[in-house]
């Protein structure tokens, strides 16, 4: 059987404590920066809800997701909501199982080479890499010398505008970006320069990759 396709991630912006009157506006000012994914983190306020606003709010080339997903049930309920995505913190192969069952792409997070590896058995195209600041560049290398080269690696905590070409010149896909673009209460002014400044770092990387 042929391998699923693996999303070609790009920027993930972690909506973690997004209250569901915040989500439309938010959704949009990233959509409109370049965000092209957006996860909201079952550990925010009604994210459920949320999950739904964006879906509906959004266009249909905007990836909805659940983050911090840990049991089978939390699968379902995502799903039911709208979610397209689930990322997880950890490494849960009944939950990857569930998330591949439901017809939605897993994301779970690793932090060794066997949990990595054990993710991909399961059916995980994607390997989220948290904390990477715990696993570290050299590490992140160690990890892209290994895995299938068809597998995402996807460094998440930490990444910001100014770090993040290393990581892409080590093999980073994509990143989830969480505190350095958004946090509850945050204005909008503030989070529309904060997306800017990310899209635009990711954009010209991208760009000088493609003219090299």
């Amino acid at each position: 059987m042929a391998s699923p396709k693996r999303t070609q991630t790009g920027l993930v912006a972690i909506l973690r404590g997004l209250p569901p009157e915040d989500a439309a506006a938010v959704g949009k000012l990233l959509y409109a920066a370049g965000f092209r994914s957006l996860e909201v983190p079952l550990n925010s306020p009604e994210p459920l809800k949320s999950i739904g606003i964006l879906r509906a709010e959004l266009p249909a080339d905007c990836v909805i997701g659940a983050g911090t997903v840990l049991t089978v049930e939390q699968v379902n309920a995502c799903r039911d909501a709208g979610a397209q995505i689930i990322v997880s913190p950890n490494t849960d192969l009944e939950v990857i199982k569930a998330t591949l069952a439901a017809g939605m792409e897993s994301f779970p997070g690793a932090a060794t080479p066997s949990e990595a590896f054990a993710a991909v058995a399961a059916g995980a195209r994607n390997i989220k890499i948290f904390p990477v600041e715990q696993v570290g560049l050299a590490g992140y290398k160690a990890w892209r010398a290994v895995l299938p080269a068809d597998i995402g690696i996807i460094p998440v905590g930490g990444i910001n505008a100014e770090n993040m070409d290393t990581w892409v010149e080590a093999g980073a896909t994509g990143f989830g970006i969480a505190s350095a673009l958004y946090a509850p209460g945050r204005d909008l002014e503030e989070l529309t320069a904060r997306a800017t400044a990310i899209a635009e770092a990711w954009n010209r990387i991208q760009e000088t990759r493609k003219s090299a």
